[in-house]
C-alpha cells in the first residue's frame, strides 16, 4: 500500500460553510461537490442538497468531506474518518478482514455506484477506517 491515510470529516448539515471556512483559512481548493440529491443512491428529499462528497486541497494539505446523512448527527470526535484508497481486490479484502476480526463493521466491503469496492470500519480503538479501491486502477 503506498497511499497515505486521507481524513475525511463530516457535518450536520453544514459542510459548505466549513469548506468556505477552510478555503478562507488555508487559500485552498475546493473540488468534487456532489449533493446527495445529484448521487444514484436512494435518499429522502431532506437530503438532496446536503453534501454526499467534497475534497479539499492547498498543496499537501488534503482532506475529505460531507454532510451527516439526516437523522444521523455527528459529534466533535465522531466526525473524522480516515480514508485509505487501496490498490487492488486482494488488499482491500485483507485489509478489511483483519479489521472487522475485533472491530465493528459500519458499511460491508461491497460494489459501490461511484465504481469502487469500499467499506467501513471502526476498530477497537473507536478509529474509523473507510476502504476504497478504485476498480478500474488495479
Amino acid at each position: 500500500m503506498k497511499h497515505q491515510a486521507v481524513p475525511y470529516l463530516s457535518f450536520n448539515g453544514n459542510t459548505r460553510e466549513a469548506l468556505n471556512y477552510y478555503k478562507d483559512v488555508f487559500a485552498g481548493e475546493i473540488s468534487e461537490i456532489q449533493t446527495f440529491g445529484q448521487a444514484d443512491f436512494p435518499t429522502p428529499p431532506e437530503a438532496d442538497e446536503r453534501i454526499m462528497h467534497a475534497k479539499f486541497t492547498k498543496g499537501p494539505l488534503f482532506f475529505m468531506a460531507s454532510d451527516s446523512f439526516p437523522g444521523d448527527s455527528v459529534m466533535s470526535g465522531s466526525n473524522i474518518a480516515l480514508v485509505l484508497e487501496l490498490e487492488s481486490d486482494e488488499e482491500i479484502e485483507t485489509l478489511y478482514a483483519k479489521l472487522k476480526e475485533k472491530g465493528t463493521v459500519r458499511m460491508e466491503l461491497e460494489d459501490t455506484f461511484w465504481g469502487a469496492r469500499y467499506a467501513k470500519v471502526e476498530d477497537p480503538f473507536g478509529i474509523t477506517w473507510d476502504l476504497n479501491f478504485e476498480k478500474g486502477q488495479g
